[in-house]
């Protein structure tokens, strides 16, 4: 068996900040894309700006590389604005899905976010409903979003 990727800051390996924004261009193009609302470099250098204030990129290794990124974020979802920390931004490289990059990432998530005096996260998704159930969280409640639907999920306490 492989050994366990590790996670840590993205504020810590600054260097990957090019290749955050290539992954959240690929993953998310219709946001981030040449016609995309979306800032790619503001936001990726949000996320590497601090790892102890909102909001925080956390990136997942394994053997020196880098295999995917979460975030914790303040705000996600303005109908929603009075919940806070939310899991975003969560991506994982194709090759190293299905490995449990994802749920490494979410613990780490959910750590910082206890660091951080957090009680708990949210996450709103329409595509890791699955990966979120395995983690051990909880669907509270099913909206939709940008004409799609989408359910927003609690951490465990």
């Amino acid at each position: 068996m492989p050994p366990a990727a590790t996670v840590e800051p993205l504020a810590k390996h600054r260097t990957l900040i090019p290749q955050v924004a290539y992954w959240f261009v690929t993953e998310w193009p219709t946001w981030y894309g040449p016609n995309g609302p979306g800032n790619v470099q503001a936001d990726v250098e949000a996320l590497a700006a601090s790892e102890g204030t909102l909001p925080v990129g956390i990136v997942a290794f394994r053997d020196g590389v880098s295999l995917g990124i979460g975030a914790l974020k303040a705000a996600s979802i303005p109908s929603h604005d009075h919940l806070s920390p939310w899991a975003a931004a969560g991506f994982v490289v194709p090759a190293y899905r299905g490995r449990g990059i994802g749920t490494i990432l979410l613990q780490a998530l959910v750590a910082k976010s206890r660091e951080l005096g957090f009680a708990c996260v949210y996450c709103g998704t329409s595509t890791s409903e699955s990966l979120l159930v395995r983690a051990g969280w909880r669907p509270i409640e099913a909206i939709v979003h940008d004409n799609k639907p989408l359910t927003i999920f609690r951490s465990a306490a």
